[in-house]
């Protein structure tokens, strides 16, 4: 099972992050949870054992440690290293309500990468033409000793010179993590480590994959909900429409393993996908109407964190419609007043939706739903198939992949107005400066229905997904070709 879930997304830090996931839940559904989470970093590294990555034993546990009390939950900033791993499982199963800030950075992981910079190599032939020098507008590079040096303090890192040199020898040098983040969030302390501004930060979750060495964690809420199903709650689950490209079975028999695993029921958001689709049909109409020149999609959390932070300008372009997430919860709290209701994600943007949401009390992403069945030895393709009480159309199960949501609006509008979408397959720094544009000019010369991906491909692109993002695309075409038309 273990090698099935592994999937196409691979490399040695996700894995590691999958195995202490798994061993953590393991460890809860044992005897003794606080004692087996607190020798986790001992079984994993082990006297005399190799040591992969660090320079000791002693520093691989510190940042297994580290790593697992993320996966509790909590956050690394100004964590006690005192305190015992067993008093972290101890107080995780007493929280009360998740932190309200979603990522930590592992302070013991961070490698302290140099700042981004053009430098110039060895490769440097000092070339009579010298491109470089004639190409910089800003001063910054001179010939030192006859090769090309540049002035940091002069640089506006435009890359022009990286453009024109003819033995590719200056080179663009980054910091992963920083380079990622399309609103600056992230920036270095005076120690060198990544530190997040939590006040720009829009969850999008870019970080957490970009970063090498594993050091920027999402607070796991999995002790949280595991917790809920021990005490004999009714824990319901909600999955997300790009589930069904993540794991080696049918959403059915995922709705089955999760029963398995003690969820009371389990709801496709699709459902909910579904009713922002018919919802923003009808918006698009009235807004083109009273004289809009387009409208942009509201169901990306990660991008409603960027207009509400960064983007204010192109705020009253963005659907008033409520999200998948939101209108499925609302169902499952009206069918199921006491429901422990709990949101499985591709990403970690949905964290900071449900916290401003009181139908959502818990976020599952699709790492945890995975490790959660191979600790419960769980063999997915083994299990029978449970249907839904209420089958979601082939446009709501589309909404997780790049176009899908534009194409969703245009069925449930059928026909009542002539709808171009365009569609913004990412948000990166590019297509902030494009929507800002369109915010500006009060139109976009592309079309007039604008779909907005926080993630490249979609959700199926989040941070938090198992599989590739052609992979799963092709998968979730695949379930969806026979489902109903959402009209």
């Amino acid at each position: 099972m273990i090698e099935s879930w592994k999937m196409d997304k691979n490399n040695q830090a996700t894995h590691l992050k999958k195995e202490i996931l798994i061993k953590t839940i393991k460890a809860f559904l044992s005897d003794d949870f606080e004692e087996n989470t607190r020798l986790i970093p001992f079984e994993m590294r082990p006297k005399g054992s190799e040591v992969p990555y660090r320079c000791c034993i002693y520093k691989e546990r510190e940042i297994l440690r580290n790593r697992i009390i993320a996966t509790l939950g909590f956050p690394m900033e100004g964590a006690d290293e005192r305190v015992l791993l067993s008093n972290y499982a101890k107080e995780a199963q007493n929280r009360e309500k998740p932190d309200d800030k979603t990522l930590t950075v592992l302070e013991s992981a961070c490698k302290g990468c140099v700042p981004n910079r053009i430098f110039v190599t060895d490769l440097c032939q000092g070339c009579v033409a010298r491109p470089c020098l004639e190409n910089c507008k800003f001063g910054a590079i001179s010939i030192v000793n006859g090769k090309s040096q540049i002035d940091s303090s002069k640089c506006k890192n435009c890359t022009k010179c990286i453009q024109v040199c003819p033995y590719h020898a200056i080179v663009k040098i980054v910091v992963p993590c920083e380079n990622a983040c399309p609103v600056d969030a992230i920036s270095k302390d005076e120690q060198g480590h990544a530190r997040i501004d939590f006040e720009k930060c829009i969850t999008c979750g870019k970080c957490v994959s970009a970063c090498p060495f594993g050091a920027i964690h999402e607070k796991s809420q999995i002790i949280d909900i595991l917790t809920k199903i021990k005490q004999g709650r009714k824990v319901v689950a909600m999955i997300a429409p790009s589930i069904a490209g993540q794991l080696p079975a049918s959403i059915y028999q995922i709705k089955t393993a999760m029963l398995k695993c003690g969820f009371s029921d389990v709801f496709e958001v699709a459902q909910g996908a579904d009713i922002t689709a018919v919802n923003e049909a009808k918006e698009f109409n009235e807004r083109l109407n009273d004289g809009a020149q387009f409208m942009t999609t509201s169901c990306c959390a990660g991008y409603n964190n960027l207009v509400d932070k960064h983007l204010s300008e192109i705020a009253p372009f963005r659907s008033d419609t409520k999200t998948p997430m939101y209108y499925i919860a609302e169902i499952v709290k009206q069918k199921i007043p006491d429901a422990v209701s709990v949101f499985v994600s591709p990403c970690v943007a949905k964290k900071s939706e449900a916290l401003k949401n009181p139908n959502v009390d818990y976020v599952m992403n699709y790492e945890e739903l995975g490790a959660l069945f191979v600790a419960n030895k769980i063999e997915l393709s083994e299990l029978e198939e449970t249907p839904f009480e209420t089958e979601a159309s082939r446009e709501g199960r589309n909404f997780g992949i790049t176009g899908g949501v534009a194409k969703s609006v245009e069925a449930a509008d059928n026909g009542k107005s002539e709808i171009k979408p365009h569609l913004v397959n990412g948000i990166n720094k590019e297509s902030i400066r494009a929507l800002k544009g369109f915010a500006k000019k009060g139109q976009c010369e592309f079309g007039n229905l604008i779909e907005v991906m926080c993630c490249e491909g979609g959700c199926v692109g989040g941070n938090d997904c198992l599989n590739t993002v052609r992979t799963a695309t092709k998968a979730v075409s695949e379930f969806t070709k026979d489902s109903k038309p959402i009209v």
